[in-house]
């Protein structure tokens, strides 16, 4: 007991108090939240959620407590394996993994279910964070250094995108953005990077593809970055304008119907667009002070579907307005801040990348989620952080805060 008591406190002596204890205040709200959400629900399975959301919590503890303990060169001397390991086992769930709504993002493990697309996050985060800080003698946007990290990121993004599960495969799409740019490397190459997805929305109407495709001709003109660099993006954009109508075409019909619902949710408000518009409802029927803890009236009579999952950001709107909202806002911005500022101040290259790579995962999930809430963004089925209902995503994002408490911790050492 004594040795316990010494480990608790030389940890609680040594770790970000405000980081952790911000984490487990968000995490103890999502029981609340899940509680307020299922416990009137018609499945009486639904009932018991805010039960295994405390089973998960107190797993992510554990795991935050492991990955800050292990010294940070462990993580840097087994990113290229943990990436390896986690590639197997997103191939390995097209053959093991369980199947539910026409995806297969899972493996079923007894009660449990383990879902590695999240865990690759993190395995991607470090495997790119290490070629970054290694191949520091190349350019920022060499050749050399472009492609090999593209090709990481491009792997389990492709992996990914084959269960299908769009959202979480644009999370590796944003992490590879924000750690290229943490590479110095010119802002317009990030642009020349991202041009090819700009093209193919160009590519809905052939007059905004043609603008599109002359004004990236005048750009690469006047920054004349390499004939090699330059007939590469001009091939890839041209390609990706041409294709438009094959990749709309191999959409799923749900993937479709999602964009065309974010465009105009009115389309099919009792279909599709139906959590669209009862989630706008759930959030501004909140106001300033909300309607108060089990008392929203979408929550409480179920008329938004998901709202423990995805939509609970819905909840928080309704059940505390504009100002929880606000609270809510602030502690991902300090978290956020936190970790920009340990990438910031890290004097080693690895934990840099590593720590700016998993703010970037938690920014874009953040946005993309609240965005998809009040109808900024098409519904992608992006969990919120450290909020939403969900076993793996609930240690992945203790994990996440594990390794950035980690690299404050030692943020001195080379």
């Amino acid at each position: 007991m004594r040795k316990m008591r010494t480990i608790f406190s030389e940890f609680w002596n040594e770790v970000d108090r405000r980081l952790w204890m911000i984490g487990l205040f968000l995490s103890l709200a999502s029981v609340a939240l899940i509680y307020s959400s299922t416990h009137q629900s018609p499945n009486p399975a639904e009932q018991d959620l805010y039960l295994k959301q405390l089973f998960w919590i107190l797993l992510g503890l554990v795991a935050f407590w492991v990955v800050y303990t292990l010294p940070f060169r462990f993580f840097e001397a087994f990113a290229y394996l943990f990436y390896a390991i986690t590639i197997l086992a997103l191939i390995g769930v097209f053959f093991l993994g369980s199947t539910r709504l026409g995806a297969t993002r899972w493996y079923a493990l007894g009660p449990l279910n383990l879902q590695p697309s999240e865990l690759a996050k993190i395995a991607t985060v470090f495997a790119l964070a290490r070629f970054l800080a290694y191949s520091s003698k190349y350019e920022a946007n060499h050749a050399k250094r472009l492609l090999p990290a593209l090709l990481l990121v491009s792997v389990p993004t492709l992996l990914i995108l084959r269960q299908p599960d769009l959202g979480t495969s644009l999370v590796f799409f944003a992490l590879f953005m924000a750690m290229l740019f943490w590479s110095s490397i010119p802002t317009v190459y990030l642009l020349f990077i991202v041009s090819p997805v700009l093209s193919l929305l160009a590519a809905l109407h052939w007059i905004s593809w043609g603008l599109f495709f002359v004004l990236l001709l005048v750009v690469l003109y006047l920054v004349r970055p390499g004939g090699l660099f330059t007939t590469a993006v001009t091939t890839v954009n041209l390609l990706a304008g041409m294709v438009m109508p094959l990749v709309w075409n191999r959409l799923h019909d749900y993937q479709k119907l999602r964009i065309l619902i974010f465009l105009d949710p009115n389309r099919d408000p009792r279909g599709a667009g139906y959590q669209i518009i009862q989630s706008k409802i759930a959030v501004g029927s909140g106001g300033l002070f909300g309607k108060g803890y089990m008392s929203g009236s979408q929550t409480k009579l179920a008329f938004l579907p998901e709202q423990h999952t995805d939509f609970i950001f819905s909840v928080v709107g309704e059940e505390f307005g504009f100002l929880g909202v606000l609270v809510l806002l602030l502690l991902f911005g300090y978290l956020i801040f936190r970790g920009i500022d340990y990438a910031h101040k890290a004097r080693n290259t690895f934990a840099s990348f590593t720590a700016l790579g998993i703010t970037s995962v938690f920014v874009f999930q953040v946005l993309v989620n609240i965005g998809m809430t009040i109808g900024l963004m098409p519904v992608t089925g992006l969990p919120l952080p450290l909020l939403s209902y969900g076993g793996t995503s609930m240690i992945t994002s203790w994990i996440m805060l594990g390794i950035l408490a980690g690299i404050g911790r030692r943020r001195q050492e080379y």
